[in-house]
């Protein structure tokens, strides 16, 4: 017993010490958490979301739960601020802070408070229960925020997968509608395969290096002494399919249209801009960052591809949510100009490009959905007409957002498409450019169809235009002084966009910058 005795207090104060100390410098610094600050807020946030719903009454539950949720989405967008000033990596270098990572973080919790701002309304007239709904939209962007700053491609994949499946639930939020649920099934379905493509790629590009790490990926693909394997090719070819469909590039975009007419309208903003700029971010991560071999024909092919066969389809729509889907394709292409661009010009462009993107289309999508009324009945083209007349406001902002998409001076679209083009000049995609061009005065056939619906047109039936209530005329508030300010004023975001450029392709810029001293070495 005497001995028993004394063992265990040999072990007490030899052992014990020992391993709290291993186990205390086992744990991340506090660094590491601030890093990840805005995705901690997000979650804690959207649980509190679900344990709070149950408690309160769903008939006027939106009003207090959307409030929650927009001040978890903007205390997410504040910590960002404050993780800027911890650059570097986290969590064993699975996690980077840098100018690029932070830009997006801005970006898609700006969406997503927008996003939520414009759902308050559409919530309470379609009967859509409130909790879940905005519980996964900030999940989901938990996963986006992950998606930008993550340099380990198994962390991407689950960051992936919590923007997905959030995603695929809200498609079918609108339980009640049959067109809904079934695009939620389709959208759940091939985004599930398109995963395995990404999935795939992952394991192959591990065989070809040794190692799923972005850096240690560059290193062993730029060694002078390893010729690269073609399983390297192989695996940029899949990764390449597994995130063409998110972003809806040709030939990986037959979802969209259908997707998009049976989500709901505020979702179809959502999703059009927040997870497909992430879908960008990893991609410009990969084929930039990681320097992925034999990209630039495989993009070129699909660039090319992709914005012809979006206009050209969305030349014969006359539903409006599927003609902004044809539209959102036709964009992707756009984007995927740069990607064949030089790695600082276009990783610039595709920044700037998403976020004048995000502006026009979450609008465009605030004011469809007021359009529609209950049910989302009225999207038909022929429901727009006499708008201007029924609508000045609605139709003013809705004609400026579509403004942009086609590329009109004074418009966030304007200055896009020109640093798009400049990318491929400057790169001398000519043929590229010019494909380009002749596919956005294609586009503004179908968008300016839209604005003769509204003011040259008399409307066949009674379609009713309510008032805007408060907080969907601040979403759309926001848009249009976004679109406006990055078509004005894009001087500040463009310095930004290429110091982080710069930063990303390492390129005489160290890594670890906070974003105070990239906005001091920009002016």
């Amino acid at each position: 017993m005497t001995l028993t005795m004394t063992t265990a207090a040999f072990l007490h104060s030899s052992l014990l010490p020992t391993l709290l100390a291993q186990a205390q410098a086992s744990l991340p610094p506090i660094a590491d958490y601030i890093r990840i600050l805005p995705e901690l807020i997000l979650s804690i946030f959207g649980i509190v979301i679900m344990v709070v719903d149950p408690l309160l009454d769903p008939e006027s539950s939106h009003q207090s739960l959307g409030t929650i949720a927009l001040a978890g989405a903007l205390a997410a967008l504040a910590s960002t601020f404050w993780m800027a000033q911890y650059p570097g990596t986290a969590f064993w270098n699975v996690v980077r802070v840098e100018g690029f990572s932070i830009f997006f973080h801005v970006l898609f919790i700006a969406i997503a408070a927008v996003s939520i701002l414009g759902s308050f309304e559409y919530l309470r007239v379609q009967r859509i229960r409130a909790g879940e709904y905005y519980a996964l939209v900030l999940l989901g962007t938990v996963g986006m925020c992950l998606m930008s700053s993550a340099i380990e491609l198994v962390l991407i994949f689950i960051a992936l997968e919590i923007s997905s499946i959030s995603t695929y639930i809200l498609v079918g939020f609108r339980r009640q509608n049959a067109s809904s649920s079934e695009a939620s099934l389709k959208y759940f379905l091939l985004g599930s395969f398109a995963t395995a493509f990404f999935l795939y790629g992952v394991a192959l590009i591990f065989g070809a290096t040794g190692s799923t790490n972005i850096d240690v990926i560059r290193q062993a693909l730029l060694s002078r002494n390893v010729q690269v394997p073609v399983l390297a090719y192989v695996a940029t070819a899949l990764l390449f399919v597994g995130l063409g469909f998110k972003v809806a590039s040709a030939p990986f975009h037959v979802w969209t249209p259908d997707v998009y007419e049976g989500a709901p309208s505020p979702v179809v903003g959502l999703m059009s801009t927040g997870p497909k700029a992430a879908a960008f971010a990893v991609l410009l991560r990969i084929m930039f960052e990681a320097d992925a071999p034999g990209r630039f024909w495989l993009i070129w092919a699909s660039a090319a591809l992709t914005m012809t066969l979006g206009n050209v389809c969305g030349l014969v729509q006359d539903n409006i949510k599927r003609l902004l889907a044809y539209s959102s394709i036709a964009q992707a292409g756009y984007i995927l100009v740069a990607f064949a661009a030089q790695p600082e010009l276009g990783t610039s462009a595709v920044m700037f490009y998403s976020a004048a993107y995000a502006a026009m289309n979450v609008g465009a999508f605030a004011v469809v959905s007021h359009l529609a009324a209950e049910r989302e009945q009225y999207v038909s083209l022929e429901d727009y007409a006499g708008v201007g007349r029924k609508s000045p406001v609605l139709a003013a902002t809705l004609t400026f957002f579509l403004m942009s998409l086609i590329g009109i001076p004074i418009t966030g679209g304007f200055f896009a498409k020109l640093y798009i083009l400049r990318a491929a000049l400057d790169s001398n995609l000519v043929v590229l450019a010019i494909i380009m061009v002749l596919n956005s005065a294609l586009a503004s056939y179908y968008y300016l169809r839209i604005i003769v619906m509204m003011y040259m047109r008399e409307p066949r039936g009674e379609v009713p235009v309510t008032p805007l209530s408060t907080a969907p005329a601040l979403a759309i508030a926001i848009c249009v002084l976004a679109t406006l300010f990055l078509g004005v004023l894009p001087g500040r975001v463009l310095d930004y966009t290429a110091f982080s450029a710069r930063q990303l392709v390492n390129e005489s810029v160290p890594a670890a910058v906070s974003a105070g001293s990239i906005v001091t070495q920009t002016q």
